[in-house]
């Protein structure tokens, strides 16, 4: 008896695997948390470039310019993701079981 080994706590369990549902869903809503971001950050930055512009501090008002069109189809591009997001979601629930 004096040959045996101590046993080792056990370790926690592991989290259980997500479904491919439930990571598909969770992979979009990153893509539109990403998205969400960077059209808010190009909208900020043209701000911030629109302000300086106005400001005197910054002569360059061909950059203020690209900011503001930069931060423009950001935008858009969000809505239109939002608009076919809608569609897909209405298309499900006209769907009969």
């Amino acid at each position: 008896m004096n040959g045996l080994l101590p046993l080792a706590p056990a370790a926690a369990p592991a989290a259980p695997a997500l479904s491919p549902t439930r990571q598909a869903g969770q992979a979009f809503g990153d893509i539109l948390e990403t998205l969400v971001t960077a059209a808010d950050r190009q909208q900020q930055q043209a701000d911030q470039t629109v302000q300086s512009l106005h400001g005197g501090g910054d002569k360059n008002l061909h950059e203020a310019m690209i900011a503001m069109e930069q931060a423009d189809i950001s935008l858009r591009y969000l809505v239109q993701v939002r608009n076919k997001a809608i569609e897909a979601y209405q298309e499900i629930m006209r769907m009969q079981l």
